[in-house]
């Protein structure tokens, strides 16, 4: 069969979006001991990696998830949504009460987020970080919002223990992160760049 230029086009586009790449599923069980706050709690998880997303980035979020774990807390489609954060929490009544980026937001984005949300949180992970920081310091300054930057390395050691269906425990103690599952275990630590 020979195809004209325009019924070919169709033909690869419609192709392409067959072969698009689809989020890759994580579901876990995370033991959380946490002693800074006297929290001691399982909490199932179900995470989507989007297509883009680095393992890196991935277990940040999960980092940030546990840390912050209360009533509404979820997941949104992240990078599939750019308007929404990584993660948040919305009452009954739609209400913003926590928004949670992951990586190195711009400074406008958060201001907004600071409008919306009754708290906004910021977590910093990778090597672009301290420069990230260093430019957007001061601006940050103006803003109620924390910011918190992790050890990239050490993230790097947390992502080589995921797998697509693991159990594994965290205890938190002195912003320090113990990871302990049946395939290793590291540590993380957490830097506060600004707020609590």
């Amino acid at each position: 069969m020979i195809y004209t230029k325009p019924r070919f086009l169709t033909w690869f586009f419609l192709e392409i979006n067959k072969m698009a790449l689809k989020p890759t599923i994580f579901k876990m069980n995370i033991n959380v001991s946490n002693l800074d706050q006297d929290i001691y709690e399982t909490i199932p998880l179900t995470i989507a990696q989007h297509p883009s997303e680095t393992t890196e980035r991935m277990v940040t979020r999960i980092l940030a998830f546990v840390l912050n774990n209360q009533e509404f807390l979820t997941f949104t489609k992240g990078l599939s949504e750019a308007d929404d954060p990584d993660i948040w929490a919305k009452n009954y009544s739609d209400e913003f009460l926590l928004w949670i980026d992951v990586g190195e937001p711009g400074f406008e984005r958060i201001k907004k987020a600071c409008r919306q949300a009754r708290e906004t949180k910021v977590y910093t992970f990778n090597t672009k970080a301290n420069v990230w920081w260093k430019q957007s310091e001061k601006d940050f300054s103006t803003i109620k919002a924390d910011v918190y930057q992790f050890d990239f390395e050490q993230i790097q050691a947390f992502a080589r223990l995921i797998q697509r269906t693991m159990d594994f425990s965290i205890t938190i103690t002195d912003n320090v992160f113990y990871i302990a599952a049946d395939n290793g275990s590291c540590e993380v630590n957490l830097t506060t760049l600004q707020g609590e």
